[in-house]
């Protein structure tokens, strides 16, 4: 699938046009989110739109992601007033905006720009394409109907997205696509090792350590064809690690060798943030969305409302291996 020419310049035109634009992405933003958000809202400013940035949820920007150019301009969606046109980036439902969610709705005009393959939001101006490597890679083909010749401040944030959407390069998603905007991101200024540096090798001793309790909870099961693994809210107490430094906790158990799928499970009180992940072809996010969640094949999530015991016992009948 890939996005019309047409559907690219009637999204150009329409930002083109607006007196005032407030772009945002969904809660718990991850690289593509918060690359996505800030690469278009610096893309924006070179036409002069007044272009407001916002998050879903605080007032603060994830300290991983800090050092993207043009972070520190991220404000609370709450008392922001409501925009001509309002950009949901990287988001699939309008409930995943958050705080920001009022805004969309009040909006003018809504521009949805997305690459789950679950989307639900209507609009009429929809940049929609469920076999894009990262909502990132959409912002950059947008460009050049913006007319704006992306600088490195651009190429750094929507490399990020593509980076970190694409597990490093390393998913299923990198596809030959995928890689030649990334070495266009490159040759408009994007720097590899320094913005992999800052998301990847940037953790705090309190993060390290909590990696080494995720992996030592490690658990198999289905036959070893599933792995999973669990942190709590004691762990990031006891740690000092901040929360945004769990993003890539899955990883850490994904390298575990003959599994099929793993998950991670973010316990906190009765609610458990579960991530899912598959190393062949099997679907985790129709398991996902089985749970109320959503995301892609490969990558996916969802909250549960209850204790530990009774996700793995809900959980583990829908993944491979299991005997019915």
């Amino acid at each position: 699938m890939t996005v019309e020419s047409g559907t690219l310049e009637a999204v150009a035109a329409c930002l083109r046009q607006a007196r005032s634009v407030v772009v945002g992405s969904h809660v718990d933003p991850d690289g593509d989110a918060m690359g996505s958000v800030l690469g278009l809202a610096a893309a924006l400013d070179r036409f002069g739109v007044l272009c407001i940035a916002v998050l879903a949820q605080g007032a603060t920007p994830p300290s991983t992601y800090a050092f993207l150019p043009g972070a520190e301009r991220l404000v609370s969606a709450q008392g922001v007033p409501a925009p001509e046109v309002f950009v949901a980036l990287d988001s699939p439902e309008l409930g995943r905006l958050g705080d920001a969610e009022p805004l969309a709705r009040a909006s003018r005009t809504l521009i949805v720009i997305d690459h789950h393959p679950d989307g639900t939001i209507a609009s009429e101006f929809a940049l929609v394409d469920r076999d894009a490597p990262a909502s990132g890679a959409l912002v950059w083909d947008l460009l050049p109907y913006l007319g704006v010749v992306p600088d490195a401040s651009i190429a750094t944030c929507l490399y990020a997205a593509l980076l970190s959407d694409t597990g490093r390069f390393s998913y299923s998603n990198t596809s030959p696509t995928a890689l030649r905007k990334a070495a266009e991101m490159i040759e408009a200024g994007a720097h590899p090792n320094d913005i992999y540096a800052a998301i990847y090798e940037n953790r705090s001793a309190g993060a390290q350590v909590l990696i080494g309790r995720t992996l030592e909870r490690i658990a198999l099961a289905n036959g070893g064809l599933v792995a999973y693994s669990f942190v709590d809210a004691t762990d990031f107490a006891e740690t000092g690690a901040l929360p945004e430094e769990s993003e890539n906790l899955i990883d850490h158990v994904r390298t575990l060798r003959g599994v099929a799928v793993v998950f991670l499970a973010k316990v906190n009180g009765s609610t458990i943030r579960v991530s899912l992940r598959a190393k062949g072809d099997e679907d985790v996010g129709a398991v996902a969305r089985a749970f109320g969640g959503g995301g892609h094949r490969a990558a996916a999530g969802f909250t549960y409302a209850g204790d530990l015991a009774s996700l793995i016992r809900a959980l583990l009948p829908m993944l491979p291996g299991h005997s019915r």
